[in-house]
């Protein structure tokens, strides 16, 4: 049962929503406010690329075809899902909830927790951490294009020149140089995971509150219903159901073994909340960013979820199948054929 409990990370996403609920933060202290929390996304991205070794990413590319099956799922199954929901959705939503789901749709995928739910499933985890890192690398770069792309197909706003830029300077420079500096560093950071987990942690939980003050200092829970909260969810659950079925059922079918399919269905159908807020608070800079990374944070609590239970089923199927390997093999027949064997 515990499975389907909020993690404590989404627990503190719910009461920061809470708390800019009631007490928005405006004016100056905005202002304040909104510099710190660019100089904490700065240093998140920081940390991301002074974690990740080279030869990691590196040695990964090796198994090319199941990291362009993983890429495939994250960067063009899900924005041709999100184009196809705008079909129904924009009927029964407002439209910056539409928006959130497109821009959902062009997100990197995570990285922790599809390596942890690779890992608990025996699936192949080098992999895993080789796609789910290429894919936030990648995100940089493909996530503000097919944001445009996808808002300039739906009729929404384009994707602009100064978001471009603003990316490049707070997002992937820090990134970069994080990686520069990686082999002297690299192994420190490391090793300080649980030490600078506040620094990622915190820095979303600011870029939350800030997003969600100027939403509600714009009206944001007077203009929203529970009937629009249900349509969202209802809408998430059916996405990533159906890419959860897509990239299960077709990485079988295009003969992928079972360790390859498991990181495939992980790493395929997340979407990564720790890099999708900060790129929003970018891209739709002076717009309504609470309404719009709403639907990301409720995606980000049902893949957790779905992920927790079909990794527990995996793994299960793993158990009965070693068993009855190891009944097999400790069996009378089998050990009278090797005995038949060793003295033939």
């Amino acid at each position: 049962m515990s499975r389907f409990l909020p993690d404590n990370f989404t627990l503190m996403l719910v009461a920061t929503v809470v708390f800019a609920s009631f007490f928005p933060v405006g004016g100056d202290a905005a202002d304040y406010f909104g510099m710190a929390t660019k100089v904490a996304i700065g240093l998140l991205f920081f940390l991301h690329g002074a974690r990740l070794s080279r030869d990691v990413v590196i040695a990964g590319f090796l198994h090319w075809k199941l990291h362009l099956t993983i890429l495939a799922a994250t960067f063009v199954l899900f924005p041709i899902l999100g184009l196809g929901a705008g079909f129904l959705v924009p009927a029964i939503l407002p439209p910056a909830f539409y928006t959130g789901i497109l821009f959902l749709c062009v997100l990197p995928s995570t990285v922790q927790s599809s390596i942890a739910f690779t890992s608990i499933a025996g699936g192949n985890v080098p992999a895993a951490i080789c796609s789910a890192s290429a894919s936030n690398i990648f995100g940089m770069f493909l996530t503000p294009l097919l944001a445009g792309l996808l808002f300039s197909a739906s009729g929404h706003a384009s994707f602009s020149l100064d978001a471009l830029q603003s990316i490049l300077l707070q997002l992937l420079a820090p990134f970069i140089l994080g990686q520069v500096l990686q082999p002297w560093i690299g192994d420190f950071i490391r090793s300080k995971k649980k030490i600078l987990m506040p620094v990622d942690r915190g820095s979303i939980l600011m870029v939350v509150y800030l997003a969600f003050s100027d939403s509600v200092n714009e009206g944001l829970w007077r203009t929203t219903s529970l009937r629009d909260l249900a349509v969202v969810i209802a809408v998430n659950i059916v996405l990533l159901a159906l890419v959860l079925v897509i990239t299960m059922f077709g990485s079988r079918w295009a003969g992928f073994s079972r360790e390859d399919e498991i990181a495939i269905t992980f790493c395929g159908s997340k979407k990564s909340l720790a890099s999708g807020v900060p790129i929003a608070t970018v891209i739709f800079a002076g717009q309504n960013i609470g309404s719009i990374v709403l639907p990301l944070m409720l995606f980000h609590q049902i893949q957790l979820m779905a992920c927790a239970v079909i990794a527990k089923r995996y793994a299960d199927a793993n158990a009965r199948n070693k068993a009855a390997a190891a009944q097999i093999e400790t069996s009378p027949a089998t050990k009278s054929k090797t005995a038949a064997e060793v003295t033939g």
